[in-house]
Parts: structure tokens; sequence; C-alpha cells
């Protein structure tokens, strides 16, 4: 049995949950050479859990052949990926300022769905599960979501926001798993680890 996993995220957040729940754990990040940011290109008018499913899942392949190709001790490899999701819009990370302005004002006073697809492969074997939350903004006004995106805070988050920060004060209510909302659903993570032998 493995004593840790290998976390293939750039995710500090992911790192802090994995730690909160006693999972040691090494990066496995990706180099130079590899376009990690094409895995995240959306398909047509793809569904967000099958899109945040399909994305996980070749974040992990491509993970997998990492580990192989720097020839590391073997040990399980888990990834994650999160996705907001207003109706079947996919709300990705803001390319700027103003998109991050753009969709701040989408998700102002509506409720969206958060979803974070999760996937361990340990040898040959290979577990996933997707996490979905709801989350609810109050109406926030051109000022406010100015001064948030000024705080930088909204770049590289899915949705242009991060649950952890300022933007709290501007969530009015959530459903689901707020572990998930950060960017790895805890539950869901500890019952996959567990099914390849490693203890939470």
């Amino acid at each position: 049995m493995s004593p840790f996993i290998y976390l293939a995220s750039q995710s500090p957040r992911r790192s802090q949950l994995l730690t909160q729940i006693g999972v040691a754990h090494e990066l496995l990040l990706p180099d130079a050479a590899e376009d990690a940011e094409a895995l995240e290109d959306i398909r047509g008018r793809e569904a967000p859990r099958r899109y945040v499913a399909r994305v996980t899942a070749l974040k992990l392949d491509a993970a997998v052949a990492r580990l192989q190709r720097l020839s590391l001790p073997a040990a399980p490899v888990l990834c994650a990926d999160t996705t907001v999701a207003l109706g079947r819009e996919i709300l990705g990370k803001p390319v700027d300022e103003a998109d991050a302005r753009r969709i701040l004002q989408q998700l102002s006073g509506q409720t969206h769905r958060v979803l974070t697809a999760v996937a361990v492969q340990s040898g040959h074997k290979r577990v996933q599960a997707v996490s979905e939350s709801w989350v609810r903004f109050a109406p926030m006004s051109a000022a406010q979501i100015k001064a948030y995106v000024a705080s930088g805070e909204p770049m590289g988050k899915a949705g242009a926001y991060g649950v952890q920060g300022r933007a709290a004060s501007h969530i009015e209510q959530i459903r689901g798993s707020y572990s998930g909302i950060m960017g790895l659903p805890l539950f869901e993570t500890a019952t996959l680890l567990r099914s390849v032998g490693i203890s939470c």
C-alpha cells in the first residue's frame, strides 16, 4: 500500500484540502513541453457534467504518462477539475479583466452550478466521481464587480471567483459541497482514495 499519492494539480487549495484529511501527497505537475491548458478546450455544446468529467480524465491520462516518463516511484495519481455552469453554459477561467467582469455580471443575482470531477488511478484501476453544488450570488453592482476584479482574485478561477476569498461577501446561499466548490470535494475524494487503499 502506498504511503502517499501524487496530486496532479497546480491548485494550492487542492493541496491544502488533501492535507486537511490527512493524505500525504507530492505534486506531479506538467512541464513546459506539455500544453495543459489545451486539455480544457470545450467541444461544441458539450454538457457541463460531461465536459468536467472528460477534462479530468484527460488530465489524469497526461499525469499517468508523466509519472511513467519521469520513472518516479509508483503511487496513486489524483486529478480534479472544476467548472462553473449557468444553465448549460460553461463559464471557464476569465481571459482578462473585462472577461471577468462579464462573467460576474452573468452570475450576479443568479444561482449557478459548480461541478468538480475527481479521478484517481492506482496501477490499472481508475475510479472517478463528480460533485455538483449550487451557489447563489446576491445582485452585484457594477462598482462591486469592478472592485472585486481589481483585487485580482477572479483570475485563474473557473467562474471568475473563489468561494473562500472576497467573493464570499456576495454569496447568498450554497447547497452541496463547500470543499467541492473550492475545487476538491472531500467526501467523494476520500471515498475514491479508500477504494484504492489510501486511508483518510
